[in-house]
């Protein structure tokens, strides 16, 4: 799979994923609503609610990576946000199966484990893969709907569909803020202390595309440890007493596990930022 189209290029985790893979020799092209901040990796400018554009814009491509979405809510009003990650969403995976593409990598949200934890807590921590999905907005709520619609398209067409449940995405700048968190440990306990930078979100993304992952799998990708000073089951026994700890945790591990990703997809995160709090 050497031409890979990205979808939503542009954006911050599109950057790295973008500048990834071209490392890596893969030839790319970035379709996006907004041109790339480098001139010399060129953008398709496209609409992807609209399925002919869609289709145009993947056509000659072996696979797809489609990052392209309504960021985050209140960018948008709930409805509109709804309908434009729903249907960019609807119309990659159509179009990569009318044109019969090799794998699709897409990204789906932490959001759907129930995050924000406000009107309700984790089952249990670390939370994996098999934890309910309980979305409790309208983002989050497209991308459980972008998941069942995988689990479809891959039934009808054996295309592999990976879903990347990002956790809160991080660049370098951004680390300067992180020691601030551990003064207010509730203002980041939303996630459960959670983030992953950008160089480990382009990583995992394109081991989704070379590894062999049939059917419709869904994994998170967070960092391998939470973004506070505090040790991650002290952090859980203040402010999530009644849950259940489902294993023994290294003194800050993440509480979004990556187990899975590791096992089946090769993904080791290697940038963390207390490797950067003195910079």
């Amino acid at each position: 799979m050497q031409k890979v189209v990205v979808t939503g290029g542009s954006g911050k985790a599109g950057r790295a994923v973008v500048a990834d893979l071209v490392a890596h020799g893969y030839t790319v092209t970035n379709v996006d609503s907004a041109a790339s901040r480098n001139p010399d990796e060129p953008t398709l400018i496209a609409d992807l609610t609209d399925l002919g554009q869609t289709i145009e814009a993947l056509h000659g491509a072996d696979a797809v990576i489609h990052l392209a979405a309504i960021p985050a809510p209140n960018v948008l009003p709930d409805g509109e946000t709804f309908r434009v990650n729903m249907m960019s969403t609807y119309n990659v995976f159509s179009a990569a199966a009318q044109l019969g593409l090799e794998k699709v990598v897409w990204a789906s949200s932490e959001t759907l484990i129930g995050i924000p934890f406000e009107r309700e807590q984790p089952r249990y921590a670390p939370i994996d893969e098999d934890h309910p999905r309980l979305p409790e907005f309208h983002y989050a709520l497209s991308k459980l709907a972008g998941e069942i619609i995988a689990e479809q398209f891959n039934r009808w067409t054996g295309i592999p569909f990976v879903a990347l449940r990002y956790s809160n995405v991080m660049e370098e700048a951004d680390y300067q803020h992180f020691p601030a968190f551990s003064e207010n440990p509730q203002s980041r306990a939303w996630n459960l202390w959670g983030y992953v930078d950008t160089r480990d979100v382009a990583q995992c993304t394109r081991l989704a595309l070379e590894r062999e992952v049939p059917g419709a799998e869904a994994f998170l990708v967070a960092a391998a440890d939470t973004c506070m000073s505090q040790a991650s089951v002290d952090l859980m026994a203040e402010f999530y007493p009644g849950v259940p700890i489902r294993s023994e945790l290294a003194t800050h591990e993440t509480l979004l596990s990556i187990d899975k990703a590791r096992r089946l997809l090769g993904y080791d995160p290697t940038h963390s930022w207390r490797d950067h709090s003195t910079a």
